[in-house]
């Protein structure tokens, strides 16, 4: 008798070793009657390493919308579905999301099985504060990567991003222009047997002069301060000329981007030098 009820499986699968894969999961796959797969070709190397051959339906971002209807009446039969992308969770950045909506729309039980996450992995060894944002696959236009850049520059949470390897100057240059004050963390190849790491300051990582392959998982530090002013009168010699030209919120947050000193510390600068009648 099958264990599972009826229903929808978010099956998480491995992201590059493929021993990494729950025992649960891989119950699940084999009670499945039907496997969406976001690319068979890749999933049958997993399905295969493991001796489980199922029904397979490709189910991916040019087809979800075709196939959609088509999965609903077989969960609407009692049967059950194993969705998995090629690595990872379903619908993170992966097919899923409109399937899951239109399940739920439905009343069809949908069960996650979660299991390994580039995401989590990267940022437990990343060593930066476990509080973050994951926002998956950064935009490729500069255009649209510049609105996103702007919107999350300000978030003092560490920051999870999914690009492709082959493009990661690209993105570094952009990183250099809107996120200084922070640490990188570059994870390349991960659970693989050349998985690799990359740490550094944002502002002084170097581009890669050779081309790297796959896709990498960049974590991002939140916002490190640096209260230590080293050059007291630099800084206020600064502010007194700024200060002439623009509003004081305007200059605390250019000095203190510009800097690296926390907004606190240059506000009380100029603070003391407006009292001090120093300006008019």
């Amino acid at each position: 008798m099958n264990k599972f009820l009826p229903g929808l499986y978010l099956v998480s699968t491995p992201i590059g070793n493929l021993d990494d894969i729950t025992l649960r999961g891989l119950e699940v796959l084999k009670s499945s009657d039907i496997i969406l797969c976001e690319d068979t070709r890749r999933s049958i190397k997993l399905l295969n390493h493991y001796k489980i051959k199922k029904k397979l339906i490709s189910y991916h971002k040019f087809n979800e919308q075709k196939e959609l209807q088509n999965i609903i009446e077989y969960l609407k039969e009692g049967k059950i579905l194993s969705l998995i992308s090629d690595a990872g969770t379903p619908t993170l950045s992966d097919p899923g999301l409109l399937l899951v909506k239109s399940c739920v729309d439905n009343e069809i039980k949908v069960t996650p099985i979660p299991g390994p996450s580039s995401v989590t992995a990267s940022v437990s060894v990343s060593g930066f504060d476990d509080k973050y944002l994951f926002y998956g696959f950064l935009p490729k236009t500069e255009n649209e990567l510049i609105k996103i850049l702007t919107k999350l520059k300000d978030i003092d949470f560490s920051l999870v991003f999914f690009i492709p390897a082959i493009k990661v100057n690209f993105y570094l240059k952009f990183f250099k222009e809107y996120f200084l004050g922070r640490d990188i963390f570059i994870a390349r190849e991960l659970t693989k047997i050349h998985e690799s790491f990359y740490r550094d300051k944002v502002s002084e990582i170097k581009l890669f002069k050779n081309a790297l392959k796959g896709e990498l998982t960049i974590v991002l530090s939140k916002i490190y301060i640096n209260d230590n002013i080293k050059n007291d009168d630099e800084i206020i010699f600064e502010a007194k000329k700024y200060l002439k030209k623009y509003s004081l919120k305007d200059v605390v947050e250019l000095i203190s981007k510009k800097e690296k000193i926390s907004k606190n510390k240059i506000y009380e600068i100029c603070l003391k030098i407006k009292n001090e009648k120093n300006i008019h």
